[in-house]
């Protein structure tokens, strides 16, 4: 098949469907493929969609431009099958969490809600230039769980600029503070953190940062070195 699509004069990209099975992260590239489910079916769940998404750890090493994970399609707005739509069942929090995570995992975007129906803030969750520019960065890196503890998850991304696209993850019940730590990402010395959800410079910090996480919340931040003066 590969071969087959090598010889049209145009650009294809060749997905396989096997939900997982046998590993297909591990082999797919080498036969062909653009990108690989690596799961069954999402739903708009949280236990479906925090389940799918966290289990990517470890996959990252697999993955570089031209092959990539899939863990299945975006559940926001209104979603189903067939006529029958229903608004996702996932909460707003739960959302940014979704796609903060997929955006850092470098994962296909592929928008499963009908289009036509768009309400503002799924196409504010859509359309976020500045996530997109995560999930799109040309280096093509997929995020690596960088740390635990307990309901808190620390995800980060390498971009191509030298900079890092952090994931701040909260899986609990309550609203948390989620402590980031420079050494945690490999990077010493004052760094300059962004807000990119709300596209907002939050300053510089010489060791690291702690912010309030929502419940099945996430935070999406760009830390690098501060920008210097000409």
């Amino acid at each position: 098949m590969r071969r087959a699509l090598n010889g049209v004069h145009r650009d294809i990209v060749f997905s396989f469907c096997q939900y997982g099975m046998g590993n297909v992260w591990e082999w797919g590239g080498e036969a062909g493929g653009n990108s690989w489910r690596t799961t069954g079916d999402i739903e708009d769940t949280w236990e479906s969609m925090s389940g799918i998404g966290f289990a990517q750890a470890g996959h990252e090493k697999f993955a570089k431009p031209g092959n990539w994970n899939d863990p299945d399609m975006l559940v926001v707005g209104k979603v189903g099958w067939g006529p029958q739509l229903h608004p996702t069942r996932l909460t707003p929090n739960e959302q940014y969490t979704h796609i903060t995570l997929w955006a850092l995992l470098a994962a296909p975007l592929l928008i499963g809600c009908d289009m036509t129906q768009l309400d503002e803030f799924t196409a504010s969750l859509l359309t976020n230039d500045e996530v997109l520019d995560v999930s799109q960065d040309p280096l093509g890196r997929q995020a690596s769980r960088v740390s635990v503890n307990g309901d808190i998850e620390v995800w980060a991304k390498d971009m191509e600029d030298g900079s890092k696209a952090v994931g701040l993850f909260n899986r609990g019940r309550w609203k948390s503070d989620v402590p980031l730590l420079w050494s945690e990402l490999g990077m010493t010395g004052t760094q300059s953190v962004r807000d990119l959800w709300r596209q907002k410079n939050l300053g510089e910090f010489p060791a690291g940062i702690t912010l309030p996480v929502a419940r099945h919340g996430a935070v999406l931040l760009r830390v690098g070195p501060p920008a210097r003066e000409p």
